[in-house]
């Protein structure tokens, strides 16, 4: 069986050029529709520090793991205040994987994340999921921040 972790780093910072987002708390909510069934939505909050805010590519970028399948290098660019990366992965498991990403403040972002999975040629799963993030103030002093600046998948 394949394990696979594709939502990228949920809540972050972010600086490429004029893109940027500010490090401290954040409150995600993501609504997923899975197979055409969609999912209550999901809130989470996560403290970020400046380190954890200074890269775009590595913070929202496309994370996988997964066991009889190989992944190419995940294709990503950033273009103004936005992300896009694309992730492919042949083998027991094919999957497409697409991820968009709206930095419209130093404070607010959305996303999508769209991911789409075969085994023998069927359409195993077909994932969508949005997303929104906000920053909600200074972190918790008793909350450490998350080691990869994300959370749960």
């Amino acid at each position: 069986m394949t394990l696979l972790c594709l939502l990228p780093a949920l809540i972050a910072s972010a600086r490429a050029d004029n893109l940027t987002i500010e490090p401290g708390q954040w409150k995600v909510t993501s609504t997923t529709v899975m197979n055409g069934a969609t999912a209550q939505p999901v809130v989470k909050g996560r403290c970020l520090t400046p380190e954890q805010a200074g890269d775009v590519a590595k913070t929202f970028g496309a994370v996988s793991g997964t066991v009889n399948s190989t992944c190419e290098p995940a294709a990503s660019e950033t273009d103004g205040r936005t992300l896009k990366w694309h992730l492919q992965c042949k083998g027991q498991l094919n999957l497409d994987v697409l991820g968009s990403f709206n930095f419209d403040s130093p404070t607010h972002y959305t996303a999508t994340v769209a991911s789409k999975a075969w085994m023998g040629g069927s359409l195993m799963s077909d994932v969508k999921t949005e997303l929104e993030g906000e920053r909600i103030g200074a972190c918790d002093a008793a909350e450490k921040p998350s080691p990869d600046g994300g959370g749960s998948h």
